[in-house]
């Protein structure tokens, strides 16, 4: 084709090179993402076409199906992207490929200078799309003829850099626009074959409108997400799972949806069946593909999904925000917020709803996404949703398999009871040596049992669920369980003798001498029954368990001073009262007592050192196997 000579040159503002260089070099982190604007440019131009067709207006070529074929010569270093859509007339290429000359690039120095959010907040209101090519292009030359049959084809040609030309063309040319591509040394790479098929197939493949390379149809998978669920089967649903993926399995749920307010998107959504990663590991590898009108925005994108939801695999489709080069840097924060936050809402809803009617598919679920879930204790939005979908190990069950909610429990719970009780341990073992918990197994209360610190968490943040205060069992106070009956027959033990009563005062301030500032206060225990003794925070603020967690991430590794209750009616507690009437200076009473307080520092997870603990068993032992010897003889 031949320019008829009427053309007409144009300089851009003289900021306008500024302009380019900050679009080309700021905008843009990756280089192949020239080729997703221009096919996403050709594919709205195909849209136009479809409309114009339909709305019954006289178009030119009526005949040409509407599609978009990608060509190359390596040898020439040259890549054509071309598409048979509504074309571009003179005045258009002015007022559209010229949007930045015309669009007022001086403003959109002065306000990428003033914001402090940069280009990223302003690219949006830019149509600044097509110039991303000049950042593999050393001239692009743009041919296009309008839809309208009256206009003449045209021309445009520039190179980047501070001009550019417009004729007509003197020769025949079929409806839509053609974009040569002369490529630099260093853009070569996209004058190949499966480098410009890679491309479209990570950025374009679900584009509606069939895409050539080379003759070559290479966007062959449907966005089923855009169509009706009823017309979608399940095996379509697992095979794009598959696709999307790479899990050899299906997926364990699936939910299609699409919504029209308060944002517009469609939103197909996977549960898998196996974890893909533990909290706080991998981080960056969750998130859902963000598609606008099929073209894909940003793979994984973070903004659309909490990370307690990070097991969800999907995509959304957005008809709200804008195709241009705003999706590279992904702004629109707003829109994004609202489509996240309806995302979450079904999401959880769906879960609530598998967890009622399919219990088992909710404990497969919970087994494996779990701990992540537990995440959200900082989601308070949707707080009561999170906190229903919380599961838990009990004291109802006899093994750590055995999963319990809050509302299970609450339906369980006694009469006039208003806590739901817990207790954290590394296993389930550990936990069954609390001597805590035994007022609870006493009074036949159920108490749910904590083996994860992100526990912890998650009842820190509920702290309260449908009227209940969620309540360790640390801080529960022993006085509010008396008006529960006790089902367990107590020890029978000697109550303690009138004269004895002041003796036995003294002997908590001795047991207090002896382990000084170690405890904040030593004092009788109304909790335990099996136990000779127990520490307790010396208020209710924190748990054993979060306080060690925060020492650990403040590096400190001092031992917390606590409270030492004691059980008066425990034979060693009394034997110990004993040696103390008759001597109370007694070392074996000194050594005992010590024993005592450094094995509930073990239970507690705070010994640090048990050398002496273990040197002093021993010596223990060896005066008890003294007097056991003498007594077993005497039998």
């Amino acid at each position: 084709m031949s320019d008829t000579g009427t053309g007409s040159k144009h300089e851009f503002k003289a900021e306008i090179k500024q302009l380019l260089d900050i679009l080309v070099h700021s905008l843009y982190t990756n280089k192949e993402v020239f080729l997703r604007e221009l096919v996403s440019n050709a594919s709205d131009a195909l849209e136009k076409a479809r409309f114009e067709s339909a709305s019954g207006s006289e178009v030119a070529d009526p005949e040409l199906p509407l599609e978009i074929r990608i060509t190359f010569d390596k040898d020439k270093k040259l890549l054509v992207v071309s598409d048979t859509g509504v074309g571009l007339s003179r005045d258009e290429l002015m007022e559209n490929i010229g949007t930045i000359a015309k669009s007022g690039s001086a403003e959109f120095l002065k306000k990428a200078g003033e914001d402090k959010g940069g280009l990223e907040g302003l690219v949006g209101k830019f149509g600044v799309g097509f110039y991303s090519v000049f950042m593999v292009a050393r001239e692009v030359v743009i041919r296009s003829r309008s839809i309208r049959p009256e206009e003449p084809a045209v021309v445009w040609k520039s190179d980047g850099l501070g001009t550019y030309e417009i004729s007509e063309i003197d020769e025949p040319m079929k409806r839509g626009t053609r974009i040569e591509v002369h490529l630099k040394e260093d853009g070569a790479e996209f004058a190949e074959k499966h480098r410009i098929t890679s491309i479209i197939k990570k950025h374009s493949n679900f584009i509606s409108h069939p895409i050539f390379v080379e003759d070559e149809r290479v966007n062959t998978i449907p966005a089923i997400w855009r169509e009706p669920k009823f017309s979608i089967t399940k095996e379509q649903y697992g095979e794009f799972y598959k696709f999307l993926t790479f899990d050899s399995e299906e997926p364990l749920e699936t939910l299609h949806v699409s919504v029209d307010a308060p944002v517009q998107f469609s939103s197909l959504l996977f549960i898998p069946h196996r974890g893909m990663e533990l909290p706080f590991y991998g981080k960056d590898r969750y998130g859902l593909d963000l598609y606008v009108r099929r073209v894909l925005i940003e793979h994984g994108n973070k903004d659309l999904i909490p990370e307690y939801l990070g097991f969800v695999r999907g995509v959304v489709d957005s008809e709200d925000l804008p195709l241009n080069v705003a999706r590279e840097s992904l702004q629109e924060n707003v829109l994004l917020h609202k489509i996240s936050t309806v995302v979450t809402k079904q999401l959880l809803s769906h879960l609530q709803k598998m967890a009622k009617d399919d219990k088992d598919k909710y404990a497969d679920f919970w087994n494996n996404h779990g701990r992540l879930f537990k995440l959200g204790y900082s989601d308070y939005a949707n707080q009561e949703k999170y906190a229903e979908l919380l599961r838990f190990n009990s004291s109802r069950f006899e093994d750590a398999k055995g999963l319990v909610s809050f509302d299970d429990y609450i339906e369980r719970a006694k009469p006039d009871q208003k806590d739901i009780y817990y207790v954290f341990g590394t296993s389930r073992e550990a936990v069954a040596l609390s001597p805590h918990l035994e007022i609870f197994r006493a009074k036949g209360i159920e108490v749910l049992y904590l083996f994860d610190n992100l526990d912890e968490f998650a009842m820190e943040g509920v702290r309260k669920y449908k009227g209940f205060e969620l309540q360790s069992v640390e801080h529960a106070d022993p006085g509010s369980l008396e008006k529960f009956e006790t089902l367990e027959a107590p020890v029978e033990v000697e109550p303690l003798e009138e004269q004895d009563k002041e003796p036995f005062s003294a002997f908590l301030e001795k047991l207090k001498n002896i382990l000084g500032e170690r405890v904040t206060e030593v004092r009788l225990s109304g909790r335990l029954s099996q136990s000779p003794c127990c520490l307790v925070n010396p208020d209710d603020g924190m748990t054993s368990s979060m306080q060690k967690i925060l020492q650990i991430v403040s590096k400190d590794t001092s031992i917390p001073k606590k409270i030492f209750e004691v059980n008066r009616d425990h034979i060693l507690i009394r034997n110990l009262f004993a040696i103390y009437k008759t001597n109370p200076e007694d070392d074996y009473m000194s050594a005992a007592v010590e024993q005592l307080f450094e094995s509930s520092l073990l239970l507690e997870g705070y010994l640090k050192d048990p050398h002496a603990m273990v040197l002093r068993i021993q010596e223990l032992l060896n005066k008890s196997s003294g007097w056991y010897r003498a007594v077993a003889k005497g039998k």
